[in-house]
């Protein structure tokens, strides 16, 4: 199987402010894909409520969805510089896929019934009445939130774990340069 190199090794290197703002600006332009891809994902929840429990509003949930988002996009930006679920790296790429996709679910549940509980007792509603916000405060539809989250992140960590294999400039290319026809690619000599 023919190795991917990474495209990144390539670039020449910088030397002082250039480097330390290139990287500011590379780990900003992280940060932001995570956070979008978690507020749309968010949005779509708060979508949802708004139209089930219109006393909340549209504006008011895409605001709870956007800071959301914010926070937990620094959450996944610090766990991939923590290095969570790398020890999966030797595995088919579905093993970290899956690992991350179900431990940021979690995470997000939690995010999700802690801002819940705040908001409840800021309207000074107990916690088994402001849990009612999430799922409809069962466990079965907390439950569900968390099965509905953990599919919907499982694109986003493909999406990243490939990335991290054929290198971003190269799925940059596929993504967004123009494809030609190739022609098809034989097993010779494998």
């Amino acid at each position: 199987m023919k190795e991917f190199q990474r495209d990144d090794l390539k670039r020449p290197a910088l030397s002082g402010f250039g480097s330390l703002l290139h990287s500011a600006f590379h780990a900003a332009g992280k940060f932001l894909v995570i956070s979008v891809y978690l507020w749309i994902i968010l949005g779509v929840f708060a979508l949802h409520e708004s139209i089930l429990l219109p006393e909340e509003g549209f504006i008011y949930g895409q605001g709870i969805a956007i800071f959301n988002a914010l926070v937990l996009g620094k959450v996944v930006y610090f766990a991939e510089h923590l290095r969570v679920g790398e020890n999966f790296e030797t595995r088919p790429l579905i093993y970290p896929v899956l690992f991350k996709s179900a431990v940021f679910a979690i995470i997000l549940i939690c995010f999700r019934l802690v801002e819940s509980v705040a908001r409840g007792a800021l309207r000074g509603e107990s916690i088994s009445g402001s849990l009612s916000d999430v799922g409809g405060g069962t466990l079965a539809g907390i439950l569900s939130v968390g099965l509905i989250i953990f599919v919907a992140l499982i694109p986003f960590f493909a999406f990243r774990e490939m990335t991290k294999l054929v290198g971003e400039d190269l799925m940059r290319d596929l993504l967004f340069k123009r494809r030609r026809r190739l022609a098809p690619v034989s097993d010779q000599g494998e």
